[in-house]
Parts: structure tokens; sequence; C-alpha cells
């Protein structure tokens, strides 16, 4: 299983354009533009579903930029709502309109909205211990199916308080026809245990399924996608669950490699954040802003400018969304 793992990632990673060609990349920046197709709300007494017509649909974008080793910045704008995080290589944060600036416990971990066709190194390099599965067909096409588990070190690494995360699972979907990667799907269970309380579990899903691959610099990325967030709450009675599903639809505008002028700057975290880190206390002022270095603010304005955010929030969905959909850890 291991064997054919690697062999499959071989594959994917040739398909992609070489190692030759992705290790001469040592940074990268994409612009893309981002729609959210629909949203539900599921209790056990009803269901709220909300499609978004071609006329009403919430629109937005974001912008990310990434270096080696393991840093990254991303902003991203939608329905009025804005959220940024970023990587020093060596501490992951998030701003929010809801949270301020805040650190994130555990190991550092890549950009998911990288691994939804954007970087094949570290998609590649994220399945490296992972295991072949079996097979299923994925809209007609034949697909190899890879899964990866956290282990459990990295589990209580993230798990802070009364979260407990008890569950993370990232499976990929190679195509046998072509060699790449076609779907994304990872899942994770979390258990809050609330004081004189009975335990609250929130399962966390998403599907990101990418589409329309396109040589850029000779390296294959993904124009265009889909992924869907199921976020289910059950636990404190059998009558109290909720579910929401979340449709969003992105394409590529811009991809480019080895950018010049970008430096480890760009990649600062919040000064709130430097201070709190170095005295290894991660319970961040919600006050600041958090903004990243002035190369990476100046391309954020310039992008800024493209983007459509309509006036109308999906506040707290767009909160849950954003945190799970552009951060992965396993």
């Amino acid at each position: 299983e291991t064997s054919s793992a690697h062999y499959i990632l071989q594959q994917y990673l040739a398909a992609s354009g070489g190692l030759k060609i992705q290790n001469s990349v040592h940074n990268a920046y994409a612009m893309g533009k981002l729609k959210m197709l629909a949203s539900d709300i599921e209790t056990p007494n009803k269901v709220i579903k909300n499609r978004s017509s071609s006329k009403c649909v919430e629109s937005g974008g974001f912008v990310l930029w990434q270096m080696n080793p393991d840093m990254w910045y991303v902003e991203l704008a939608i329905g009025g709502s804005k959220v940024h995080a970023g990587s020093n290589g060596k501490l992951v944060w998030r701003h929010t309109p809801w949270l301020g600036a805040h650190a994130a416990k555990g190991p550092v971990r890549p950009l998911r909205r990288a691994l939804q066709g954007l970087d094949p190194r570290t998609t590649a390099s994220m399945f490296a211990n992972a295991t072949c599965i079996g097979e299923k067909k994925i809209n007609g096409e034949d697909c190899f199916i890879l899964k990866l588990c956290a282990d459990p070190q990295t589990l209580k690494a993230r798990s802070e308080g009364p979260a407990e995360i008890i569950r993370h699972v990232l499976f990929g979907y190679f195509s046998q026809k072509t060699g790449l990667l076609v779907v994304l799907e990872d899942s994770h269970l979390t258990r809050i245990q609330t004081s004189g309380g009975d335990a609250v579990y929130w399962e966390t899903t998403i599907n990101s399924y990418l589409e329309d691959y396109k040589p850029i610099e000779g390296i294959m990325i993904a124009h265009s996608g889909r992924s869907v967030v199921t976020l289910f709450r059950f636990g404190e009675t059998a009558m109290s669950h909720t579910r929401t599903r979340l449709e969003e639809a992105w394409t590529i505008e811009e991809v480019a490699f080895n950018i010049p002028g970008l430096s480890l700057d760009c990649f600062i975290p919040p000064a709130e954040l430097r201070l709190a880190s170095a005295g290894d206390d991660h319970e961040i002022s919600r006050s600041g802003t958090g903004r990243s270095a002035v190369g990476a603010a100046a391309a954020s304005a310039a992008y800024r400018a493209k983007v459509v955010r309509p006036g109308r929030s999906f506040d707290r969905s767009i909160h849950n969304m954003t945190r799970q959909m552009d951060d992965i850890n396993i």
C-alpha cells in the first residue's frame, strides 16, 4: 500500500511538470476569484436553503504568496468579510473580524488553498506517508485513493483548552489517466467539553474538486474548481444537532513564480502575535488588525481594487469556512 502510494506520487509529480522545474521555484504568487454558490442550515426541525442566483451571488477573491520553506500569506474577501492569515515558517496565525489576530496551535501547516491544484510539490510532500486504499470513479474517471491520518502527537499539539481534536484524515484522488490530483477531501472531528455539561462534537468535512489544469512556466496548475464544506454539530441531545453546508466555486486569474522583491518581511506575523510568541503566550489581544509587511500589503491593495465585495455578510459561516479551508495540518 505504501509503495503503491509512492508510485502514484511519482506519477503525479511527473504529470505536474517534474521535480526539476518544481525545485527551481523559490516563491510563488496567485490571485483568484470566488463565488458562494449555496449555503444550507439544517436543524432537527427545519432546513434553510440559500441558493444564490446569478444576480445576487456572493462574490469575492483571494490573493496568496508562498516562499520556501513553509512561509505563506493569504487574504480572502467575500460578502463584505475579510480574513487574512499567514505563516513565517515557525508560527501560523489568522486575523478575522470576529477574533482579531490569533495564533494557531500545533506544528506549522501548509496552506490548504495552495493544495487545491496550485502547489504540486507541497501536495506530494503532504501525502508522503499516505497509503493507497483503493480506486474510485470520479466524474467517470478512474482514480487512485491515497489516505493520510494525523498522528496522536499532532492531534494533541493542535488541541487547546476544552477543545480536543480527535481525528483528522486527508484523502487524495489521483486520476489514473492524467496522474493529476482531481479531488482533495479532509475531515476532522473536534470534541468540546463544557464545564458541568455534556460534550459537544464538531465534524468538519471539505471536498474540493480541481479542474481546468493548464501549464504555467511548465507546472500544471488547476485554474478552477469548487469546494463543499460541511460543519456538523452534535452531541448535547438527540434533537440538538445542526448541519451547515457551504459551496464555493473559484477560478485562478494569475499565477507567477520566483517573484523579484518578495522577501521574508512579507511573512512577518502581526506585532501583537510576535510579542505573545516570544512570551510563549498565545492569548492574543483582539484590538489589533495585524497587517503583514509593506510588500504584501502593497500587493494586497492592488488586488483589492479588482475584487467585487457586496455589502451582505455571511458572518460566522464565512469565519468557519475560511478558517477550515485556508490551513491544514496532518
